[in-house]
């Protein structure tokens, strides 16, 4: 992920919404063999991780919230962020130790 941002940061890289029904963010850019010598993969390896990560767990994530929002309300949006920031704030920590 770190090195994803990095290229993206740079403009090697770029997210772009393709239309459709439904639409998905597709990675766009002129990495050519930087992708390689970066992430030890081909180009369409970074396609599928980014595809996978972004438009698949990213977007489900969101589809989730919008399901439990529109079900239940917005009332626990505030707890569900509080306990979703420790949990991260654990997991950074863990990787430290």
């Amino acid at each position: 992920m770190t090195r994803l941002k990095a290229m993206m940061d740079s403009k090697d890289l770029h997210v772009e919404l393709k239309p459709g029904h439904p639409s998905r963010m597709v990675l766009k850019g002129t990495y050519g063999e930087n992708i390689h010598d970066t992430f030890g993969v081909t180009r369409q390896g970074v396609r599928w991780r980014f595809q996978h990560i972004f438009s698949d767990i990213y977007c489900q994530a969101f589809e989730t919230i919008l399901f439990i929002e529109k079900n239940f309300g917005t009332e626990l949006r505030d707890h569900a962020i509080h306990i979703s920031r420790e949990r991260y704030a654990l997991g950074e920590e863990l990787k430290r130790r």
